[in-house]
């Protein structure tokens, strides 16, 4: 195994201590905390020295947490505020809401702020206005004609509202494409499947949560007809396509990464060699990590919240979506075509 897979896995393994520490503090378990507090440090460090468990993991985490402060772009600060403001919506249920809101904010301001480094302020501007000018419209439209989603209503949503429409949903549709449409190297069919999928969770948990609510006549999942997705791949398709002309150095399979500042690492002393012989550590390189890493960390976060809403079959089937969304663009990605 990879030390960037062996480091995630074990990351990802912390972070599911931590979330069946939520799971007991809203059974009313006391120890629920003491999970909470051991798995939320512990996955960021994992994540940094997983791989040097059997070495010197101190010196290796400390390494690494410099080299990454060093490479840290803001876009990064605003996508790790979007993480963090899902962490405390188990143990606050009714502030979901809010929680919502801002961690979407942050989820946009993190999109526009990659686009902008990426491909500069304007067309930054023109991809962010564009997604959520055409998402607010195709949702007024959908909710007051049943095209090109299907029948369904926006009453009763939480506020703040545009037109009717939560503020979260035109945020979303930028920061959705934008995370597609870059995992997908460009591939507008591609980014459109990957919308899709991501859908396929957000339709059971807001509908959960009120965000709208399902009228249609030919439901088939969670309200949802069959027409919802399609519109979604078509909307997501569009979207994408019109990214990679306003932009497309930013997108391609092909497309080679600008080079960000590094840290190659400190010279460390092997104990397993007797003479003072030398060996560079393992650093990380954020140089081509792009937004697109905001749909993995949904792939956590969204069937986890599913499962505190109580919908483990949404939950499973959700994540079974968005990880085959992954390997299917991983796969294409791939072949380089």
């Amino acid at each position: 195994m990879s030390p960037v897979l062996l480091r995630s896995g074990l990351a990802f393994a912390a972070l599911g201590v931590a979330f069946l520490g939520a799971l007991l503090v809203i059974d009313g378990v006391p120890g629920g905390w003491g999970l909470i507090a051991l798995g939320l440090p512990l996955a960021g460090l994992l994540a940094l020295g997983g791989d040097a468990l059997r070495g010197d993991f101190g010196g290796t985490v400390r390494e690494r947490g410099a080299a990454l402060a060093r490479q840290t772009r803001p876009w990064m600060v605003w996508l790790a505020l979007y993480a963090a403001l899902k962490v405390p919506v188990p143990l606050w249920p009714e502030g979901f809401s809010l929680l919502a809101l801002l961690s979407t904010g942050a989820l946009f301001a993190a999109a526009l702020a990659y686009a902008w480094e990426r491909a500069g302020g304007r067309r930054a501007l023109v991809m962010a206005a564009l997604a959520s000018g055409v998402g607010l419209g195709v949702e007024l439209l959908g909710s007051r004609t049943g095209f090109p989603f299907g029948v369904y209503t926006y009453a009763g949503a939480p506020a703040p509202t545009l037109l009717s429409v939560p503020l979260i949903v035109p945020l979303g549709w930028f920061a959705l494409t934008l995370a597609a449409t870059l995992l997908a190297g460009g591939r507008a069919w591609l980014a459109g499947l990957l919308m899709v999928a991501w859908d396929v969770g957000l339709e059971p948990l807001m509908t959960a949560q009120g965000y709208w609510t399902w009228q249609d006549p030919a439901p088939l999942w969670a309200g949802a007809p069959l027409q919802n997705f399609l519109g979604w791949w078509a909307v997501g398709t569009g979207l994408a396509w019109a990214f990679t002309r306003i932009s497309p150095g930013t997108f391609g399979a092909r497309r080679r990464a600008r080079n960000l500042p590094t840290q190659q690492g400190a010279a460390r002393v092997s104990p397993n060699v007797q003479a003072a012989t030398a060996e560079p550590a393992p650093q990380p390189d954020l140089s081509r990590l792009t937004f697109g890493v905001a749909y993995p960390v949904e792939t956590f976060f969204l069937p986890g919240g599913l499962v505190l809403v109580g919908r483990y079959v949404e939950a499973g089937v959700t994540l079974a979506a968005m990880l085959a969304g992954l390997a299917l663009a991983r796969a294409v990605r791939g072949r380089r075509a």
